[in-house]
C-alpha cells in the first residue's frame, strides 16, 4: 500500500454481473487470490454422461503457473499533491474469471483463470 493515506471517493458504482471467482471491494486490500478454473463441453448432440470433466485429464488445469519473483526493485517516486481521488460514475458491464474492480489500495494480486473448452461436433455431411 502507498506509504500515505488517501482516501476514494465514487458518486456511483453500477455493476451489472459479477461472477467466477470475481469481486467488486470498496476499500482497501492487502491480497487477494482468485482462481477460476473452468472446464466447458460442447456437443453437436446433447449428451452427457456424467463423467465428463476431470480437471487433473488436461494437463493445463495441473501444471504450474509460473509466478515472477516479488523481490522486483522498482525505483519510484510519488508525490500526492491532493489526498482525495475522486470519480463521478464508473459503469461495468461484466467482471469475470478471476477479476476484481477495486475502489481503494492492494499490495498483492495474484489472479488465476484456467479455461478447457471442448466442441464435439459431428463431421460434416455431404447432402448432394
Amino acid at each position: 500500500m502507498s506509504s500515505g493515506i488517501r482516501t476514494s471517493v465514487v458518486g456511483s458504482i453500477r455493476v451489472i454481473d459479477i461472477g467466477y471467482a470475481s469481486t467488486l471491494l470498496i476499500g482497501d486490500l492487502v491480497d487477494f487470490a482468485p482462481v477460476s478454473l473452468a472446464l466447458a463441453v460442447q456437443r453437436e448432440i446433447p449428451r452427457y454422461y456424467g463423467n465428463e470433466g476431470k480437471f487433473e485429464d488436461f494437463p493445463l488445469f495441473v501444471m504450474p503457473i509460473p509466478l515472477t519473483s516479488e523481490e522486483q526493485p522498482v525505483n519510484l517516486t510519488a508525490r500526492q499533491t491532493c489526498a482525495r481521488i475522486e470519480v463521478d460514475r464508473v459503469r461495468i458491464t461484466a467482471v469475470s474469471s478471476s477479476s476484481m474492480v477495486q475502489v481503494g489500495s492492494n499490495r498483492s494480486v495474484r489472479a488465476e483463470s484456467r479455461v478447457k473448452h471442448i466442441r464435439q461436433l459431428l463431421r460434416a455431411r455431404n447432402d448432394s
